[in-house]
């Protein structure tokens, strides 16, 4: 009995060494290209920012884009979707997959084009992962940890966040299902890219609140009616977006057409309110959260531009936008439910990513790694309020709520359809 007991810890044993080595090396090559990848983002950024009309190009950069994905044979790309499928089932990622996302969201943040970065990071990991496992020729369970800690090893080299990058990859699959069993790989992977985007000097991302509230009853029943609004403004975004997505389908059936009349509408709005919807809007983002400085149309206008630039086929993540809408909004209405509007703006950017994702526990963890481990209670309350109230919309379609957001019933549905 002994002997056989020890055999199984010596099993054990074999299998974390297995994932620390297997981590360490997802973590050292997926960070290694996501930190290019951030690199060649801020370096573009610059240089749109330098030379606004570079915008004019947006267009043509659309029509490039649309070749490259032909070219390649991924006309239906179904994007951060494919990756999702890919570990509730045994669907392949092709690896020509990450050249192209990397490529063609470079192009659409060079001109101008309204999107995150996270969603191609996603993209990226999950296929250098999933092409990676067969090239070791694992079997199917450990080819899907591969792809979750490769999704893992992006996001954290890409935001320096590897508590939120460790539990997003597991939590956001099935959510009210942690994959546990993914924990080692995911947070080794998440540790090893977020020192290696150091050593390539990518900065982390972080934020200090210009004015914390005091934690009484008064302010929690503040911070849980703005939670209420966020996770609408989350749901009201998901749809939003959804919807732009199908218009510009159902409008114009030729993609080549599509994305140059969508990248032209892009254009002719930069011309009409600035640039300042352009790209990520991560400075936007930051002058919120610290300084409390928003414009109360600000969310709206980046949902529109966010909702046009990927709707029509350029490349990109909806996290950053979410980031955007939820800080603008949160620091514009804090202050009329007496919250100082820095401190309503992190609220409001954690809570409409919750909302958006429906992963509050990763939601938590981001706020404590952006804001850092202050005004807790308020940020746990949001988080839940956040989670429970956007319903059952989501960025992606093919994400499943396995459990009720009301109740103990297990409901097993996608995203965007309704439940109970």
């Amino acid at each position: 009995m002994k002997i056989n007991q020890f055999s199984i810890h010596l099993h054990h044993l074999f299998i974390l060494l297995k994932w620390i080595l297997l981590g360490s090396i997802c973590g050292l090559l997926v960070g290694s290209i996501a930190a290019i990848f951030a690199y060649s983002l801020n370096l573009v950024t610059s240089v749109r920012t330098a030379d606004p009309w570079l915008i004019l190009g947006l267009p043509i950069a659309g029509l490039v884009i649309v070749f490259l994905y032909h070219f390649c044979g991924r006309e239906n790309n179904k994007g951060t979707n494919l990756i999702i499928v890919s570990i509730r089932s045994d669907d392949k990622i092709p690896i020509v997959m990450a050249p192209l996302i990397f490529i063609s969201t470079v192009l659409t943040h060079l001109f101008g084009g309204s999107a995150g970065r996270e969603g191609a990071a996603l993209q990226l990991g999950g296929s250098l992962g999933q092409n990676l496992a067969r090239a070791f020729k694992m079997d199917s369970k450990d080819c899907k940890i591969m792809t979750m800690c490769s999704m893992s090893a992006a996001f954290s080299a890409l935001f320096g966040t590897p508590l939120t990058a460790a539990i997003f990859s597991m939590e956001v699959i099935s959510v009210g299902i942690m994959h546990y069993g993914a924990l080692v790989p995911c947070a080794i992977a998440s540790v090893a890219a977020s020192m290696v985007a150091q050593q390539f000097g990518i900065t982390k991302e972080a934020f200090v609140i210009a004015s914390l509230p005091n934690i009484n009853t008064l302010n929690m029943l503040r911070i849980a009616f703005l939670s209420l609004l966020c996770a609408y403004i989350g749901s009201l975004l998901c749809v939003f977006l959804h919807k732009c997505s199908k218009l510009f389908s159902k409008l114009f059936k030729n993609e080549y057409l599509r994305i140059f009349i969508g990248g032209t509408i892009i254009v002719i709005l930069t011309y009409l309110v600035g640039t300042v919807y352009n790209g990520a809007g991560m400075s936007v983002i930051k002058k919120a959260i610290e300084e409390g400085s928003v414009h109360p149309e600000a969310f709206l206008l980046k949902a529109v531009f966010t909702g046009i630039t990927l709707g029509c086929g350029y490349k990109g993540g909806e996290i950053v936008p979410s980031f955007f809408v939820g800080a603008c909004f949160g620091g514009w209405i804090a202050p009329i439910l007496g919250i100082d509007a820095s401190f309503g703006a992190a609220i409001g950017l954690m809570v409409v990513f919750d909302a958006v994702t429906n992963c509050p526990v990763t939601s938590l963890f981001l706020a404590f790694e952006l804001f850092g481990f202050t005004a807790v209670p308020l940020f746990l309350i949001a988080a839940a309020i956040g989670y429970m109230l956007s319903g059952y919309q989501g960025l992606y379609s093919e994400q499943k709520i396995m459990y009720s957001k009301f109740n103990f019933g297990f409901i097993d549905t996608h995203t965007n359809h309704e439940a109970d």
